[in-house]
């Protein structure tokens, strides 16, 4: 799916992950679900691009709905995998941890439940090698990416500042469709380490000049950073 010149989705409002495609490759950011492998193959072939156009994959963090496809890609393609160091060891799943859900309904936790189920998502591939970001580094992959620590969902939650196409990934340090109630517009997301340091991490992420908010789970937000950060605090209350 193509949301702007250079910036491109695949999977859905329930589990998304995003390819920004520009002349000296293909930045993958984040790997959704396994399952999500033919979406990446026909998007790339969309723009007349294949695998070996891919340069690189950045994780905003290392839950296991957004590793997908990203092993397969590092194991069978040579394609590097960066995550933050704090979330080296759950990318490699060598640390679990059981946040609370918090507030849920039946329907949409079994919707989603049932709809990651089908993409894969009871078969995640745990990295073996991750190539370990920093808050602040800037990678030498397409579209210069900048990592921007946004510590909370998860120790080495980021967000991934992409100027070239305007946009800021950023996974689950929140959400615009909350997939254990149903809700949406911008909101925190569920399955939180640390919600209150989440909450603080948005100063960050509203200091930065971007249009594009693109989350993990929800509708892409095209109404810049301050405005999602100021509507995030709002639900939060």
């Amino acid at each position: 799916m193509r949301l702007a010149p250079s910036l491109h989705r695949i999977g859905d409002d329930v589990v998304a992950a995003y390819l920004v495609v520009v002349p000296d490759g293909v930045l993958v950011v984040d790997a959704g679900l396994s399952g999500h492998w033919r979406e990446l193959v026909s998007e790339l072939a969309a723009v007349g691009r294949t695998l070996d156009d891919v340069r690189g994959v950045v994780l905003t963090h290392g839950d296991t709905d957004h590793l997908g496809f990203a092993e397969r890609l590092r194991r069978d393609h040579g394609v590097p995998v960066h995550v933050h160091a704090a979330d080296a060891a759950r990318a490699r799943g060598e640390e679990r941890t059981k946040p609370t859900w918090g507030q849920w309904r039946p329907v949409p936790t079994a919707r989603f439940l049932v709809h990651a189920a089908r993409r894969g998502g009871l078969r995640t591939e745990y990295l073996t090698h991750v190539h370990e970001v920093h808050d602040g580094d800037v990678l030498d992959l397409p579209g210069s990416p900048r990592v921007v620590g946004l510590p909370g969902h998860s120790p080495g939650s980021i967000a991934v500042h992409v100027p070239v196409v305007d946009a800021v990934f950023v996974g689950d340090a929140l959400t615009t469709r909350h997939v254990l109630t149903g809700r949406r517009g911008p909101q925190p997301a569920p399955f939180t380490d640390e919600p209150d340091l989440a909450l603080d991490s948005l100063d960050r992420l509203a200091a930065l000049d971007a249009t594009w908010v693109l989350p993990g789970h929800g509708a892409p937000w095209s109404g810049g950073t301050a405005a999602v950060a100021d509507e995030v605090r709002a639900a939060a209350r």
